[in-house]
């Protein structure tokens, strides 16, 4: 019976390598654990090529995207928008490698946790956009941002200008002056107060003020989409090789 090594050289490449498809038929010939024959080959310095996966550059037949490999990779994916080999691999049942590899690459997911030991993370740190938006008259006084539209949110939520300023951590003298000073640069009223308790007493938002948060956001979420698709144009190029550790 061959044993493992020979195994490995009877399926060498034409560049002395051994390709990712072939370590899994020698896995599933010698009913070997992959961890194994990747440790083997390694042991005897044969280089795994031809990852299945795509991460060792182009590969023939690269694949294309599809959404039924999309939807089955989504619950394997971590926060930083990675799969692990196995679980990536796991996904092909009836729609091949082929659809799997092509939709890491339309997707920009990374592969990790080679269970050929071919590699684990990637050197480059992935990149964030991350943006802020806020309005200002001529004088770069603030007229409306992120922190304002919170406390007007507060005021409208609690019913109070006090309530709201304790959800937020400051005294009511700071809100109530995050409030004038909006509706002094916007020359309109954003808050009506009533005194007294009850039903009749509290704060208010107007409808200008639902305007205005409501306008803000769409401004806010429009520059959002649009920056993040600049964004991966100009710093998420693909790249022809991989990099490895």
């Amino acid at each position: 019976m061959s044993s493992l090594k020979e195994f490995i050289n009877e399926y060498l490449n034409e560049q002395g390598k051994l390709d990712c498809k072939d370590a899994y038929k020698i896995a599933a010939k010698t009913k070997t654990p992959i961890e194994k024959v990747g440790q083997t080959a390694k042991d005897v310095g044969v280089r795994i090529a031809g990852c299945e996966l795509g991460q060792f550059g182009q590969l023939k037949g690269t694949g294309e995207y599809s959404q039924e490999a999309e939807n089955r990779l989504k619950p394997f994916l971590d926060d930083k928008n990675r799969v692990k080999c196995k679980d990536a691999r796991a996904q092909a049942g009836g729609i091949g490698l082929k659809n799997i590899r092509g939709t890491l690459k339309e997707k920009d997911i990374d592969v990790t946790y080679c269970e050929l030991g071919c590699f684990t993370e990637k050197k480059r740190s992935r990149l964030y956009l991350k943006t802020k938006t806020w309005i200002e008259n001529e004088e770069g006084e603030l007229l409306f941002g992120k922190g304002k539209t919170e406390v007007l949110e507060l005021i409208e939520q609690e019913g109070s200008i006090a309530k709201a300023a304790e959800k937020l951590g400051m005294n009511y003298k700071k809100a109530w002056t995050h409030v004038k000073i909006l509706q002094k640069n916007l020359d309109d009223v954003l808050v009506e107060s009533q005194k007294g308790g009850g039903e009749q007493g509290g704060s208010k938002l107007t409808p200008r003020a639902d305007e205005f948060i409501t306008s803000y956001k769409q401004l806010q979420k429009e520059i959002e989409e649009y920056a993040n698709e600049r964004f991966k144009e100009l710093f998420l190029k693909p790249r022809n090789k991989r990099e490895f550790k």
